[in-house]
């Protein structure tokens, strides 16, 4: 139940088996991780999430990385693995995680609400 703006945010749970799968089996896999919201705009999505803020969780919970403006942390790799957001407010994490679940956790920075896309790609390092 939502009580109110802090309590509104969007989750995506993944495997990162089924990711390793798609890169050749490697013992660490490489993703990045976004969220995407001003650019959504240009598809004709209504209500954006003007600053959406990302957060990635281990199986247990524990926080293992977080960013608000994407090119504020890991520009260099996020640029280098063509999947950099074309909106400085959006949100991106590039990670290097062992086989296991993972939650991708959205939300909008000081509380503000609106339609949010969050995406994991696997790239190759």
């Amino acid at each position: 139940m939502c009580r109110g703006p802090r309590d509104m945010k969007m989750i995506l749970s993944f495997g990162a088996e089924s990711i390793e799968r798609n890169a050749q089996r490697s013992a660490n896999n490489a993703v990045v991780a976004r969220a995407i919201g001003p650019s959504l705009s240009q598809a004709g999505v209504t209500n954006p999430l003007a600053d959406p803020t990302l957060e990635l969780h281990d199986s247990s919970g524990a926080l293992i990385a977080s960013n608000d403006d994407w090119q504020d942390t890991q520009e260099a790799e996020i640029m280098a693995s063509g999947l950099a957001p074309s909106d400085p407010n959006e949100s991106a994490i590039f990670a290097t995680l062992p086989a296991g679940n993972f939650t991708a956790v959205v939300r909008g920075a000081d509380d503000t609400t609106g339609v949010a896309l969050v995406e994991v790609y696997s790239v190759a390092q």
